[in-house]
């Protein structure tokens, strides 16, 4: 991805009534603790499916980002998704990291048929989601702070981007979701929920990353509870969640691996294998294999001190 990675910004700056789609009503309902379902990259120089999919199970991932692959070529979509249930690893993730707000019209409108065209390399494939952030009106990056990017303008843009690309995909199997953001909507479990009713659409899921959205002292010193929180409200629409972690430096907030900041992954943990679905948890935005294996070691010692097995 040649644009600006969203840890950029994040380093250097710190319900509702019920729809005829889903109701707001039903308490959320927690199963057994399920076995978590890690996943993260891989540096396997293969395209081959079954050698990607047996090298996630060597490094205990059972969850996976969909290798690539054009929508055009059916017969490696099939061999993937086939090579993936053969190893018992979920396909989690079709990312579709554009601005859907981009001000310039024509960018704006190959953008939204990129993503569409990712949300139906998910439903084809079989994975679990595809997901891109709401976007940005600002002028010179695309996921970059805005002002109006908290305004009536951007929540009603955004509900009219995400139906439009649903409801020219039609999925079955896949849902589209936004990724919470700190700087922009939706930016928390509340704004999450007034998403979902006015999309009100089966197809839209809620996509979970904690690490961006604690961009106050108060949600980082209480990040539990904000965990809890956003698991509690958002339980039944989560389809996928980010493994990544959050620290002070210097006056501010700056995006870290996890286990060298201050999330509390055995409450992370924990609620994403207390849903009745299963939700990938998904390391990202590490350079190396090193820094993976950090991390995803990081991850299941905290799975372990929460007593929860890996799938």
């Amino acid at each position: 991805m040649k644009h600006i990675s969203r840890r950029g910004f994040l380093q250097s700056s710190a319900v509702l009534a019920g729809s005829s789609v889903v109701n707001f009503k039903l308490p959320i309902v927690k199963t057994a603790q399920k076995p978590l379902r890690l996943g993260g990259p891989i540096f396997l120089k293969s395209q081959d499916p079954d050698d990607l999919a047996r090298e996630h199970r060597r490094l205990q991932y059972s969850s996976a980002y969909v290798p690539a692959v054009e929508l055009k070529d059916t017969d490696k979509i099939l061999a993937i998704e086939k090579a993936f249930a053969g190893q018992n690893v979920i396909l989690a993730e079709v990312g579709a990291w554009v601005n859907m707000l981009d001000q310039d019209a024509e960018k704006r409108r190959k953008n939204l048929e990129y993503v569409t065209e990712r949300l139906a390399l998910a439903e084809a494939v079989g994975a679990r989601t595809c997901v891109d952030i709401g976007g940005s009106y600002n002028p010179t990056r695309w996921d970059g702070p805005d002002a109006r990017d908290l305004t009536k303008e951007y929540f009603d843009a955004t509900v009219e981007n995400c139906r439009k690309v649903i409801d020219a995909v039609k999925p079955k199997r896949a849902k589209f979701a936004l990724e919470m953001m700190g700087w922009s909507l939706p930016d928390g479990p509340d704004s999450y929920l007034k998403f979902i009713k006015a999309i009100d659409r089966p197809a839209f899921g809620a996509h979970i990353d904690m690490a961006n959205i604690i961009n106050t002292p108060a949600r980082y010193y209480n990040n539990k509870a904000l965990i809890d929180e956003t698991f509690r409200k958002l339980g039944r629409w989560i389809v996928s969640a980010h493994a990544k972690d959050i620290a002070p430096k210097d006056g501010h907030f700056i995006e870290t691996m996890p286990g060298r900041g201050s999330l509390d992954y055995v409450a992370y943990i924990r609620n994403v294998t207390s849903l009745p679905q299963e939700v990938p948890l998904l390391l990202e935005h590490l350079r190396t294999a090193e820094e993976y294996d950090e991390a995803r070691q990081f991850v299941i010692s905290q799975a372990t001190k929460a007593q929860i097995s890996l799938a």
